[in-house]
């Protein structure tokens, strides 16, 4: 492993990603409240950590894209294969339109942004995502959300292998308890990418 150098991020070729900060993904009251999820987020202090990165990265001029997971009522055209995506089905959850499936209060899509649907676990998987980074000359992707150990890693994992530099906010990302946020961010995400805070990475930005 190398040795781990000073956080450094050009804001010209960088975006900041958000994705899956959905009322059913960790708002109280969502499809998965009871999986502990809207705690785990309020004990990082998630939405307000992310608020802040997003409004640094606007005054940047870098480009804030929102990854949501969105599904047809029903979940046509849901493949079932595997536990996680029976389990949206199930609970009835991120149906478009409805309010499980709008970004959590605080991180709403701002003029300016950009907004990406996806039906999978990784942000890329049949989405424009990266086709929109290969348009603003993007290097240096700034990963936040939920949940650390699924959708984020997937995400951040295939960016890695598209060659992009991967950034993991530690504590712009949650999941369900802290034993599931330090297996991402300490395990899954080794030599994937850096995870330094929402702090940090503000820090790095400003140069």
């Amino acid at each position: 492993m190398a040795t781990e150098e000073a956080l450094r991020i050009k804001p010209s070729s960088a975006a900041l990603i958000i994705q899956d900060m959905q009322n059913d993904v960790i708002g109280e009251g969502g499809a998965f409240a009871g999986s502990g999820s809207p705690a785990h987020a309020k004990s990082q202090n998630a939405v307000a950590n992310v608020a802040r990165l997003a409004k640094e990265a606007r005054a940047l001029n870098i480009p804030v894209f929102h990854i949501h997971y969105i599904v047809e009522a029903g979940a046509k055209g849901l493949k079932l294969n595997a536990p996680l995506y029976k389990g949206i089905k199930e609970a009835n959850a991120v149906v478009r339109g409805s309010w499980g499936a709008a970004a959590v209060p605080g991180l709403e899509p701002q003029e300016g942004d950009f907004i990406v649907e996806k039906m999978r676990m990784n942000g890329f998987c049949g989405t424009k995502l990266e086709s929109l980074l290969q348009g603003f000359g993007v290097e240096t992707v700034i990963i936040t959300g939920a949940w650390t150990n699924m959708s984020i890693e997937h995400t951040a994992r295939h960016a890695a292998d598209l060659g992009y530099e991967v950034v993991v906010a530690s504590d712009g990302t949650s999941t369900v308890n802290d034993e599931w946020q330090r297996a991402g961010l300490n395990y899954a995400l080794t030599n994937v990418g850096r995870t330094p805070t929402c702090a940090e990475i503000i820090s790095a930005l400003r140069g």
